[in-house]
């Protein structure tokens, strides 16, 4: 089997996610049909008033180019079994109900943005007669154990690996498939699904068959081509036996992938660029979600977001894009990514006045703030001696590089500064 090339995913270091679909209109979280046990008839009401009237994949896709995401993925299917697409396999979809492809509306805007086109597939279906009723879902408490009898998981796989063949057949090339998601057994009384239950291995060569250059997550509960930390952010490189492997973080706004109409938890733009930044640092991306509301528009608290994180990523780009670990120790409170003879500095502390970089010595050949370009000017100490002025700074050690800061922070979210390395600087 040919190898397939990866290069891109780690150069765009940022993507976003797209979550929208039936649960949007409840506005209380994409996994309410679950947490409240609702049943088909319950859960129908969405479907009969679904109308994205507001759902502009143009504006999606210029969005995420504007905020410095270079791909984007759309929840195709999400756990309700809903689709997003016309499948010939059932009438659960956006195509019947409202007459509207989103999944051809969105490929085909990401591609006029040049974004990569993800797509993201629940494993789960909460709809389907044959998914047999496990902790997750809606029917668990309602129903009799003995109910699964007449549910054929059998039947629901050659449904589920038929639509996967649907996506990667009918939409054009298709960069990135996010599963969603497997859950071994618990223990009594709480079954889970496993990679059998997908027919993990025979649906990723399917996968690898329609389309070999896709890339695809880790969620079939069978190695895939990176892995999906969720909700949690790392804080190195990270590894399976050992050996580093490529990485994913993906986050929510406010907690809930869905949108969440009274969910006010909003993080920080500041703190979401520093996660993008830590991601980079440790050789991983950031997928940062947004949930359109119930008419399929971005609600202003995610577009502000989105906007203020475009904003830094304009004047920045370069320390993200293309950039990775630096193969440096970073001072206190800082942060390093690289990118061929540049060394990025991210400051999330602003210092006083200087800023020391042990082992930079003799490395450096020009620094700069990147936002505006303004110079910055450094010194080196070597026991002592300082090569421009003969300062004497005690306490740093041989071969540091110190810099001199303004006093004032720059006005940005995160500052960076740009230092040219000599040709020479490992």
């Amino acid at each position: 089997m040919p190898v397939r090339s990866t290069g891109w995913f780690e150069a765009a270091r940022f993507g976003m996610f797209v979550h929208f679909g039936l649960y949007s209109l409840a506005a209380r979280h994409e996994w309410v049909r679950s947490r409240e046990a609702m049943s088909d008839a319950d859960y129908d009401r969405y479907l009969e008033r679904f109308d994205p009237d507001l759902f502009d994949a143009g504006e999606l896709a210029r969005t995420a180019r504007a905020a410095g995401a270079r791909y984007a993925v759309l929840t195709a299917k999400h756990h309700d079994g809903f689709c997003l697409f016309d499948s010939a396999l059932t009438g659960y979809t956006s195509a019947r109900v409202a007459g509207r492809d989103l999944v051809a509306e969105f490929a085909e805007a990401m591609r006029a943005e040049g974004l990569r086109v993800g797509l993201y597939y629940s494993l789960l279906d909460w709809r389907h007669p044959d998914f047999t009723v496990d902790r997750y879902h809606p029917l668990r408490d309602s129903v009799p154990p003995e109910a699964n009898a007449s549910r054929d998981m059998a039947r629901y796989r050659a449904y589920m690996q038929g639509q996967v063949r649907e996506l990667l057949t009918g939409y054009g090339p298709i960069d990135l498939l996010f599963f969603d998601f497997t859950y071994p057994s618990a223990g009594a009384g709480l079954p889970g699904k496993g990679p059998g239950d997908w027919g993990a291995e025979e649906l990723m060569r399917s996968v690898r068959d329609l389309q070999p250059e896709i890339i695809v997550n880790d969620r079939l509960g069978i190695p895939g081509d990176y892995v999906t930390p969720e909700q949690y952010q790392p804080d190195r490189p990270v590894t399976r036996d050992g050996v580093e492997v490529m990485w994913e973080a993906c986050h929510t706004l406010n907690g809930s992938w869905g949108y969440d109409r009274d969910n006010h938890d909003y993080k920080d733009p500041a703190l979401l660029v520093r996660m993008l930044v830590q991601s980079v640092a440790c050789g991983g991306n950031l997928l940062l979600n947004v949930g359109p509301t119930g008419r399929g528009a971005l609600d202003p608290r995610a577009r502000k977001t989105m906007d203020a994180i475009g904003e830094w990523m304009s004047l920045h780009a370069r320390a993200v894009h293309g950039a990775g670990p630096s193969g440096f120790e970073p001072p206190p409170n800082a942060l390093y990514t690289r990118r061929g003879d540049r060394l990025y500095l991210h400051l999330p502390v602003w210092p006083l006045k200087h800023v020391h970089l042990p082992g930079l010595a003799g490395r450096v050949r020009y620094a700069q703030l990147l936002h505006d370009g303004s110079e910055v000017r450094f010194h080196r100490v070597d026991g002592g001696a300082d090569e421009h002025n003969n300062l004497a700074l005690p306490g740093q050690p041989p071969g540091t590089l110190t810099l001199t800061l303004p006093v004032v922070a720059p006005d940005v979210l995160l500052p960076v500064v740009e230092l040219v390395l000599r040709d020479d600087a490992s």
